[in-house]
């Protein structure tokens, strides 16, 4: 057994010192409590960090693929359509599908697990590869309303309750004349919203890359890049971050609040000599 030796001063004054006692043990009580909340603060914060941000769905939200199965849509489109569904189930986001052309239908709720997108994959094979009949064809009618189908895609984020959340239109951005000033305002919307939007234009013209891009900004667009032999591997995106101010300035002041504490709630140092004992 170890005993350890108490250095105490005998004093017949210990009750002046009940007042500063008092003060000091509510002064460390009251730091402690700050300290403690502000690293609670911090700890938030860092969960708005985006750890997990890809160029397709920043931090790991989960969010709504939109996807253009219009008959514009051209089988040379597949491989990329393709190449974005295998992204999004090798990052695991939970996602919803919203596929449309003339109208348009919520295949899949939000927060679905990404790898229910598997069994879609098989209706956009690689090239060369014959494709199965596209069950949702018979559906839809000629023409595009991209305007429905984002519209939609931000009223089921709204009704499940999905945010921060994010939405991928897949498409070659053709869509009504009639429909370019509702579809503007909707853009205009999202860009305005927490909702991040991404757009993988598909043989896009430059007149339909430039509507969405004065709206949604050129960092909204991923632009798959294909490799020599055609196949499509990855996605190329600028991706920004922002300096966590939150967690900087929280940590700051935990700090200077331990340095308050031990300013001002420290035991008291007495020397003697050249050593010295805490008491």
């Amino acid at each position: 057994m170890i005993l350890r030796t108490r250095h105490e001063i005998p004093t017949s004054d210990a009750r002046a010192f009940g007042r500063a006692r008092r003060r000091t043990a509510a002064t460390r009580a009251v730091v402690v409590a700050l300290a403690l909340a502000l690293a609670v603060a911090g700890v938030a914060s860092a969960r708005d960090l985006e750890p997990r941000s890809n160029e397709l769905v920043p931090g790991g939200r989960s969010g709504v693929v939109v996807l253009d199965l219009s008959l514009s849509i051209v089988q040379q489109d597949y491989a990329k359509v393709r190449a974005v569904l295998e992204r999004l189930i090798r990052s695991d986001n939970p996602m919803g599908v919203v596929i449309f052309s003339d109208v348009s239908y919520e295949l899949l709720p939000p927060r679905t697990p990404a790898k229910e997108l598997r069994p879609l994959l098989r209706f956009f094979t690689r090239a060369g590869a014959q494709a199965p009949p596209n069950p949702w064809t018979p559906s839809f009618q000629a023409g595009t309303r991209i305007s429905d189908a984002m519209a939609l895609a931000r009223q089921i984020l709204r009704r499940d309750g999905v945010s921060p959340a994010s939405i991928i239109l897949i498409s070659d951005l053709e869509t009504a004349p009639t429909d370019l000033s509702v579809l503007g305002r909707i853009l205009g919307g999202l860009r305005r919203s927490p909702v991040t939007v991404r757009v993988v234009p598909l043989s896009a013209s430059e007149g339909s890359i430039s509507f969405f891009r004065g709206f949604l900004g050129e960092d909204a667009f991923v632009d798959p890049v294909e490799s020599r032999t055609g196949e499509v591997r990855s996605l190329e995106v600028s991706l920004r971050g922002e300096l966590p101010l939150a967690l900087l300035v929280s940590s700051g002041l935990v700090l200077l609040l331990l340095a308050l504490h031990e300013r001002f709630a420290g035991r008291l140092t007495l020397g003697s000599g050249r050593e010295w004992r805490r008491v």
